[in-house]
Formats: C-alpha cells, structure tokens, sequence
C-alpha cells in the first residue's frame, strides 16, 4: 500500500471525499461531537426509535445518590447543525430558525423530561471541519444549548430563536445541566 507523501515544495494533494450528501455529513459530524460530550461527562445515550423528533437521550448516574429526584436523570436533546451561522458569531446570541413543529416540540412545559436543542456550527467546506494530530483530534467548531420550554411560537411555519454563544455544549455544561435536573430543577 503507497502512502502519499507531500510534493517536494508543496502539501499532498487533497483526498478524494466520499459523495454522501453535505447534510448527511453533518449530522454524523454533531453525532460524533455528542457522543465525545457524552463520554467526557460519564453519561449514557441512547437513541429512541422511532425518535418522534427527538434526536437523543442522556442519562447522569450519580454515585452515593447526588441526584435529588433519582439516582439517574436523563434529558432528550434535539440536534441540528447548520454553516449558514458562521462559526465564531459574534454578540452575546446568534440566530437560528427551527420549524414550528419542532419548536412546539421543544417548548412544551411542564415536561417529565426535560429537553434542549444543540445547534452545531460549522464551516462550510467539509476540509475544515476537523483536525488531527498526534496529540488531539479537534472537531470544528462547536456546539452551542438552549432550553426552549415556554418559547413562543412567532411565524407562520418557522421561528426565529436566539442561541447563547455563552452555551457553550462540552462536558462540563452538561454535567451542569445533569446536576441542576438532579436537584430538580431546569437545564
């Protein structure tokens, strides 16, 4: 097997992508940043099916009965991943558009689980979105959390809501979240 090294004086030429569709990719990209956040926290997931437009379950054990309401909480998480939000937006929020089905979805209250959405932000060109070396493998850019409970719905098909850029969604934030719904409150 020949291993493609660099042009004398220049970068090896770019690899030959598969053709899946670019959303496609995208949604494995937020799967695979999930599952890293998941690990990261401790937590479990699991995919419901049929998934009734919602993505995911995370569940939080907590040793020695941390939790308050039970010994594992668990939250359902909606994902969605866009490059039409530059990476990096700038302000305290960004903008981003769900359709009213998925809002209504989202924003009921009160709920037995708890919910949020996860927005991924990611450059345009598949190239960027990830890079590798030998000490750390970074996913581009990142993941931002809303909870949504008791948004209003304001178009006619689609809503516009504003994410946090301060939400940053990594392992810490969703400790953070396991342990306020543990304590019985909201994400």
């Amino acid at each position: 097997m020949a291993i493609t090294q660099p042009e004398p004086g220049g970068l090896s030429p770019a690899p030959m992508r598969g053709a899946l569709a670019t959303t496609s990719c995208m949604e494995t990209l937020q799967v695979g940043y999930l599952h890293a956040v998941a690990a990261a926290a401790g937590c479990s997931l699991a995919q419901p099916f049929p998934d009734y437009g919602i993505d995911w379950h995370i569940s939080h054990s907590a040793r020695g009965g941390g939790h308050a309401i039970d010994d594992e909480v668990t939250i359902k998480v909606q994902l969605k991943c866009t490059y039409q939000v530059a990476p990096r937006p700038p302000g305290p929020t960004f903008a981003f558009t769900l359709d009213n089905e998925h809002l209504v979805k989202l924003a009921r209250t009160p709920v037995s689980v708890h919910k949020i959405l996860v927005v991924m932000l990611v450059p345009r060109t598949p190239e960027e979105w990830l890079r590798a070396s030998h000490d750390r493998l970074e996913l581009r850019h990142c993941c931002y959390w809303i909870n949504l409970a008791g948004h209003p719905v304001t178009g006619r098909n689609r809503t516009t809501v504003r994410i946090p850029t301060a939400r940053i969604f990594d392992d810490r934030a969703l400790c953070e979240i396991m342990t306020r719904v543990g304590a019985g409150g909201k994400p």
